[in-house]
Formats: C-alpha cells, structure tokens, sequence
C-alpha cells in the first residue's frame, strides 16, 4: 500500500516537471501588444500613487530638482 503511494506520488512529480518544462519551453519571449498596455497601465498607476503619497526618495529628488532649478 504504501509503495504504490510513492509511486503515485513520483509519478505525479514527474509529470509535474514534464508540465513545467514545456510551459517554460513554449513560453513567449517577445512582448506582444497586451503585454506593453499592461505595463504602461502599471507604469501609470505607479506614478500616480508617487504623485499622492511620494516615498522618501522621490521626497529627496523632489528636493534636489527644487536646488538645481529643475
């Protein structure tokens, strides 16, 4: 009983990576359209949480752009 469970088990495992390979084998490197609109949708959000509630280094590089007339 407890032999045929790990063998189940190696099986399923085997089968796990068998699955996981070839996902990252048929993966898509290039960047298509949606991808690209997805990052400038998060790009833009990120700005706008700066915007409202800026973190310490935005605060300093808001402080040096200020010094330097920037």
């Amino acid at each position: 009983m407890q032999l045929e469970r790990e063998i189940m088990r190696n099986h399923a495992f085997a089968a796990l990576i068998l699955v996981s390979l070839a996902a990252a084998a048929c993966s898509d490197r290039e960047e298509g359209p949606a991808t690209k609109a997805g990052q400038a949708v998060d790009q833009a959000g990120q700005n706008v949480k700066d915007a409202i509630d800026p973190g310490p280094a935005q605060k300093a590089g808001r402080s040096i752009d200020r010094a330097l007339g920037n």
